[in-house]
């Protein structure tokens, strides 16, 4: 039987690949969190966590032993609610950048509400920007969004990204003519990092589409039109970063954040925050 506040912990080194960050997230020592580590590899009688002077990384069993640990917290969190017989109740305003719609995010919902059938979960997908005007509105009790690596210092840190240039494989470009862009409709974080990077290295730019959600973007780089800024892990398999083949600037990492209402229902906003920590939402379906 594996411990769970074992497999808690070796979810979040697994996901921030950093000790010091777990540690961090979880308010524990940074020793607790490698005697947790190792003290689940001796239970699994196998190494989980690759350890260099650079890098934490898992390893095969690694990644094999993250996937049964989200099953069993799972299964601990439904046998707890089951058995307390004091299912949590109420109702959740959840807002979700759109372009997570691409990740494990979906996933996680689906379990959320099977676990938590009584929590009335409302769902708004938007751009970060508008969402954190909703939250600060009090029309939404908890958001999960992007922002400058940095920015800010509320909420909750879920992960990092590094943001870059995008493009279908074949797409070629005219190194004289205006840099054919692909963005969201204002205010937009990406939108605003691709203007802002591509005037600083004093390359112009015009926008070939400007849609409202991530669909739109994905469907116009397929297409062949222009460029689009994506979040590194999230680019879909069939596109590509052209960031060095284009020779185009540097944009900058963001943070995936969870920014709760301080006026919203408590339990169920941990709850979440805390399905989505444990899970490693930032993996492309």
């Amino acid at each position: 039987m594996y411990d769970p506040a074992l497999l808690r912990t070796f979810l979040v080194v697994a996901e921030t690949h950093s000790f010091t960050q777990a540690a961090m997230r979880l308010g524990i020592s940074q020793p607790t969190v490698s005697q947790h580590v190792s003290k689940l590899e001796k239970a699994a009688g196998r190494m989980l966590v690759a350890r260099d002077t650079r890098e934490v990384a898992l390893t095969d069993n690694g990644d094999a032993m993250a996937g049964f640990a989200r099953t069993i917290l799972a299964a601990h969190a439904s046998a707890e609610s089951y058995f307390s017989g004091s299912a949590m109740r109420g109702r959740l305003r959840f807002g979700a950048a759109d372009d997570l719609a691409i990740t494990q995010l979906p996933r996680i919902l689906r379990h959320f509400r099977q676990l938590y059938p009584e929590i009335n979960l409302e769902l708004t997908v938007n751009q970060s920007m508008p969402l954190r005007r909703r939250l600060a509105s009090g029309q939404l009790d908890l958001i999960f969004v992007k922002q400058n690596a940095g920015e800010y210092e509320d909420g909750t840190r879920v992960a990092g990204d590094p943001m870059v240039w995008m493009a279908q494989e074949r797409l070629q470009l005219d190194p004289t003519a205006p840099v054919p862009l692909i963005t969201y409709q204002a205010p937009s974080l990406s939108r605003q990092m691709a203007i802002d990077a591509l005037e600083g290295a004093g390359r112009t730019w015009r926008i070939t589409c400007n849609t409202r959600d991530v669909n739109g973007i994905l469907a116009a780089v397929r297409a062949g039109i222009g460029l689009a800024v994506f979040p590194y892990s999230l680019i879909p398999a069939d596109l590509v970063k052209v960031s060095q083949r284009f020779s185009l600037p540097d944009l900058g990492d963001v943070d995936y954040v969870l920014v709760a209402n301080p006026g919203a229902a408590r339990e169920p906003v941990e709850a979440l925050t805390s399905a989505i920590l444990s899970r490693g939402v930032l993996r492309a379906e």
